[in-house]
């Protein structure tokens, strides 16, 4: 599904523990090889299981809530989407010393999305624009709203406020502090008054998988919910410049005071990350 060099074992999690969690719940599959997957996320583990599966383990209690979310939301929104999704085919619960559920899904070929995988940058750029408006049709009735199992995704920036303005005194002199701190009150200062919307919440390079340059799959839905879309807009500045980042921003189509919230948590992340570069892309590029 994806490919780095995360070690084995983290969160008490390894591939022993994954062979005795599918011998004594799934025995269907015990046979098959585990391996793990060489570019893993931290919220949670990822195994190979066999050619045509996955294995996804949560590393913490506050990422567990995700699992469920997932397995009852995405075999709903997979068939509005216009690439393919994680598919899961079966729940894990706690047992042989691990502590929550977790699930088995199908494999997604395709590679994690980088500069260097894409040719056509402009058209990906439309790609990525065109998943978020399909998922922003679907229907969100009693959808997940953004609060704490997103991680406040879907929810008002302010929440992150106190952050902010502590990593712009912990920047000082890195960073332009004012420039920062007026668009950063700009995103806190507008809100959101539309119709609730699926977000994904973490629209990023590592959760796009590519096949020949080109979208085939958005992984990690563990931040998504219902709400104010603006946070899938940050991928414009982490990824996106000059006529991709145009291409980004007509195709997605969102308005003025959706784009100062969405510069919001760009900023808000690359300032806790000490992300330095988006920074600058923040600050010199408004959209």
């Amino acid at each position: 599904m994806s490919d780095n060099n995360a070690p084995d074992g983290r969160a008490g999690i390894d591939v022993g523990l994954v062979r005795r969690l599918i011998k004594a719940q799934f025995p269907q599959w015990s046979d098959l090889p585990i391996t793990p997957v060489k570019v893993d996320g931290w919220d949670n583990r990822t195994y190979r299981l066999g050619d045509s599966l996955t294995v996804r383990l949560p590393t913490a209690a506050g990422y567990a809530p995700a699992v469920d979310k997932e397995d009852l939301w995405l075999p709903r929104l997979a068939p509005q989407l216009p690439v393919a999704v994680p598919e899961p085919v079966g729940k894990g619960v706690p047992g042989e010393g691990y502590a929550f559920n977790w699930s088995v899904r199908r494999w997604l070929d395709g590679s994690t999305a980088s500069l260097d995988r894409i040719d056509d940058l402009p058209g990906f750029a439309v790609s990525v624009a065109s998943f978020i408006r399909a998922l922003q049709r679907c229907d969100a009735t009693d959808g997940p709203v953004g609060a704490e199992h997103s991680f406040f995704r879907g929810a008002p920036p302010v929440h992150y406020d106190g952050e902010t303005r502590r990593a712009l005194v912990e920047l000082a002199g890195q960073v332009d502090v004012a420039a920062c701190t007026e668009i950063w009150e700009a995103a806190i200062n507008s809100s959101f008054d539309g119709p609730p919307v699926w977000f994904h919440g973490d629209i990023a390079h590592g959760n796009l998988l590519v096949v020949d340059g080109k979208l085939s799959a958005v992984i990690d839905f563990g931040t998504s919910g219902v709400g104010d879309p603006a946070c899938d807009l940050v991928i414009a500045w982490t990824l996106f410049s000059g006529e991709s980042r145009e291409a980004f921003r007509r195709t997605v189509s969102q308005d003025a005071g959706t784009w100062a919230r969405a510069r919001g948590w760009a900023l808000w992340k690359a300032l806790i990350t000490e992300d330095l570069r988006v920074v600058e892309q923040v600050l010199a590029d408004s959209v």
